[in-house]
């Protein structure tokens, strides 16, 4: 399958949007997810190609954060299958492995940043020691190693090196965020989820994470799922969008496309609330 990729090979490219002609790294269909009566999610499905961002849009209560946590196999969908094209599982329904598979398969191969970075850190940790913890998987027990390596992935995510023996509670709202962007990526997953990365940050901190961002989205050409409310962080990053509506996705499409000429009447609420 060919997909048309909104945005240019490279960050200096003038060229036409670039073809995808790779498989689906990360496929998700017919997911519903229900919470006692309340329907959270209810037929979602999406494809992401090796090297694309997906953004997901919608209002408060929409089922786009329950999809993202569906992604990062906190919880088993109800109904549905989600497979992602890697070693030893490439198409198997990830919803049905055993709690230590899912957890295996979660740690090496999925990243999550959280809006919340209490979600995502050790707050009494040092910022270093978060990230080494992530490396620990690898068997590496060398106090030294384990310390450089940290080292290097908080500096990839642009994170004051003078600051990484302090612990998260002590940073500011960006600095967390760069925190857990570095523990994120620190086992170079195959896919990473962005829940409303820039929320609550400055407007000069959040130009600083895009750009972050999209530095390390083309360097270890990650595979991104982005939740958000803010349609200006979804056209910088997403090559597609999902619109999402009570829980369903109610538009699809090029990021571009969707938010210059969208179809569906809630989507034109939506796009022009923020213009």
């Amino acid at each position: 399958m060919t997909v048309i990729s909104s945005r240019p090979s490279s960050p200096n490219s003038n060229d036409a949007p670039r073809l995808i002609t790779a498989p689906p790294l990360l496929r998700a269909k017919g997911l519903r997810k229900t919470y006692g009566r309340i329907v959270a999610v209810d037929e979602v499905s999406l494809e992401v190609y090796p090297g694309e961002v997906m953004g997901i849009v919608g209002e408060s209560g929409s089922g786009k954060s329950t999809v993202l946590r569906l992604l990062n196999l906190e919880e088993p969908a109800d109904v549905g299958a989600y497979t992602l094209d890697i070693p030893d599982y490439a198409g198997v329904n990830l919803f049905t492995l055993e709690r230590f598979a899912r957890r295996m398969v979660q740690i090496q191969h999925i990243g999550i940043v959280y809006q919340n970075p209490y979600l995502g850190l050790r707050m009494r940790y040092t910022s270093s020691g978060n990230v080494a913890e992530r490396l620990l998987i690898t068997g590496e027990r060398r106090f030294s190693t384990l310390r450089e390596a940290a080292r290097s992935w908080l500096a990839a995510s642009e994170f004051p090196l003078d600051r990484m023996d302090d612990p998260p509670r002590k940073l500011s709202g960006g600095m967390q965020q760069r925190v857990q962007l570095a523990k994120a990526i620190a086992l170079k997953p195959r896919v990473l989820l962005l829940d409303e990365p820039t929320t609550g940050l400055d407007v000069s901190v959040q130009a600083l994470v895009l750009d972050t961002l999209k530095r390390l989205q083309r360097e270890l050409h990650l595979a991104m799922v982005l939740v958000s409310h803010d349609l200006g962080v979804i056209r910088t990053l997403a090559d597609r969008v999902l619109v999402m509506r009570g829980g369903r996705v109610i538009e699809s499409g090029l990021t571009d496309q969707v938010l210059e000429d969208p179809q569906d009447a809630y989507t034109q609420q939506l796009v022009h609330a923020k213009l």
